[in-house]
């Protein structure tokens, strides 16, 4: 006991038994995380909000995550493949309205927007997707503006992006009133919703920027007007960081210990003979010799076919490197480490696939793949592409293309398809699936990255075509199984294949049928085709 702890059990003896039975169970059952000893010596902690632990930070490791980007191979081939994998040739909307003609209508004019919504014109609506998630890895969030243009400007569809870096979000206004707060640049009223966005006029850190209002000024932008993309991992978290965050410092330490292994190998080339001579400097050289007029050494060189008489008493011993021990073992144990800090498989990482076959690595790539899906369903879709397409949809019904009726805004994403190792295994095991009734066949083709109606109404029109131009092809299964035999018939009888009649086309549905077929279509869930409805 202490001198309080005696003190308090002279006057009070009950509440000095409860202090040291509190402190005596705090110390048999709190978490070995939370002891202070020796092995915690040093552990410096805090216990910030996200906001106040990402505002402090945020600058510094933007600007580290860059830097790495631009020098360090690992940091750019993982932004390459996170983009890679989650955007592809980029995630494709489809209209999903419940009314076919509105449908037609949306998606016949979707193109048009999708094509020149960049105001440089530089990109279409899938390289800003790309974009987006490139920016949003590499500094933490990304800012996109709706930019809406007049008629005179020769636009079918009066609306563009423009993506912004996080950089153009006023760190510093951070402030509060009666009926709102500011959050580094972010703006919320009492209930936690978004007002404004504080946006610089110019990137605060471009050095050909021409300001005519003589410095940098941040206003409040609606937040209506603007998308704001980032990973949340935290409850109230405002701004997001950097997906290197947690292995900058590893891929420094290891840029730092790759230099200085490649100039002990430059080091060791360079030296290739050590010559000794008993009678000291003064003896004759063994090739042609120069003086350093810097340091006043003496260096010769050799060339090719020389031949030297050494004097009695020379000697000359030829420079052996040697192996560089555990190098490879360092690198790898190292780019683990920071594959598993990014959420990436060694094998993509580093791109060395020496030690694994087609199971290990597919298992490898599910975790990651899961991830990816986690980004594009949580993060880019929500925040970027869904926006997007309700703005575009907005302006539609303005420009009286659309009526405003219930579910307008309903749409379908369809995402690009993970690349197999082994197709052939992943198409029998598809086709076992749907077989076994554990996955049906518009699920498959939407997992395929293909719209399951598109692509059924084209199967269709191209058994039509077959039918009606009579030509009978090995690849049609309707003929042939996929071992190549004839397929039977009705009754069980094998028909030549030559002789096999035209399939009969069915006859048009009605309009009840057609609704429970687009109603069918509407309730698919799977990782690469969602609908939201509104």
């Amino acid at each position: 006991m202490n001198l309080l702890d005696k003190a308090i059990s002279y006057f009070a003896p009950e509440t000095a038994f409860r202090r040291a039975r509190f402190r005596q169970a705090a110390e048999n059952f709190s978490y070995d995380g939370a002891k202070a000893g020796r092995r915690t010596g040093g552990w410096v902690t805090a216990g910030g909000d996200a906001n106040t632990e990402i505002g402090a930070s945020l600058g510094m490791l933007r600007n580290r995550s860059r830097e790495l980007v631009r020098n360090n191979p690992y940091a750019a081939k993982a932004l390459n493949e996170l983009v890679g994998h989650t955007v592809g040739t980029g995630i494709l909307p489809q209209a999903k309205t419940g009314n076919p003609k509105i449908d037609k209508i949306i998606d016949s004019e979707w193109p048009y927007f999708a094509e020149n919504c960049d105001p440089g014109g530089q990109l279409d609506f899938y390289g800003m997707q790309a974009l987006m998630t490139r920016t949003t890895a590499e500094s933490g969030d990304g800012i996109v503006r709706f930019r809406p243009r007049f008629k005179t400007d020769g636009f079918r569809i009066p609306l563009q992006l423009q993506i912004l870096e996080g950089d153009f979000l006023d760190s510093s206004r951070t402030f509060a009133n009666e009926s709102s707060y500011v959050i580094q640049g972010i703006q919320q009223n009492v209930l936690g919703q978004r007002e404004a966005y504080w946006l610089y006029n110019y990137h605060p850190g471009g050095s050909y920027m021409l300001n005519p209002r003589g410095g940098i000024l941040s206003q409040p932008v609606p937040a209506a007007d603007v998308m704001h993309t980032y990973s949340v991992l935290r409850p109230g978290q405002l701004r997001g960081a950097p997906w290197l965050a947690p292995v900058m410092l590893a891929m420094r330490d290891l840029d730092d210990y790759r230099d200085a292994e490649r100039l002990r190998k430059k080091t060791e080339a360079c030296l290739t003979a050590i010559v000794t001579r008993p009678e000291g400097p003064g003896g004759a050289p063994l090739g042609p010799r120069s003086v350093n007029s810097a340091t006043g050494d003496t260096l010769e060189s050799m060339r090719p076919g020389m031949i030297e008489y050494l004097k009695p008493g020379e000697g000359i011993q030829f420079n052996t490197p040697g192996a560089s021990g555990g190098y490879r073992e360092y690198n790898t144990v190292e780019l683990q480490a920071i594959g598993a800090g990014i959420g990436m498989p060694y094998e993509l990482l580093s791109g060395d696939l020496s030690n694994v076959n087609y199971s290990s690595f597919r298992a490898g790539m599910l975790g990651f793949r899961t991830s990816i899906d986690a980004f594009r369903w949580l993060t880019l879709i929500p925040m970027f592409c869904r926006p997007a397409w309700r703005r575009f949809i907005d302006v539609l019904i303005f420009q009286g293309k659309i009526p405003s009726i219930d579910g307008i805004y309903g749409v379908q994403w369809t995402a690009p398809k993970f690349e197999s190792v082994d197709p052939l295994k992943d198409a029998m095991a598809t086709l076992k699936k749907i077989r076994m009734g554990i996955s049906t066949l518009p699920t498959a083709i939407a997992e395929e990255g293909f719209d399951p109606d598109t692509q059924l109404r084209q199967i269709k029109a191209t058994n039509d075509l077959l039918d009606e131009l009579e030509l009978v092809l090995d690849c049609d299964p309707r003929n042939t199984t996929d071992k190549g035999a004839e397929q039977p018939s009705a009754t069980g009888e094998v028909v030549p294949v030559a002789a096999a009649p035209a399939t009969k086309k069915p006859p048009v549905k009605a309009a009840a049928q057609t609704q429970e077929s687009e109603t069918f279509s509407t309730i698919q869930r799977n990782p690469n085709a969602r609908i939201y409805r509104s």
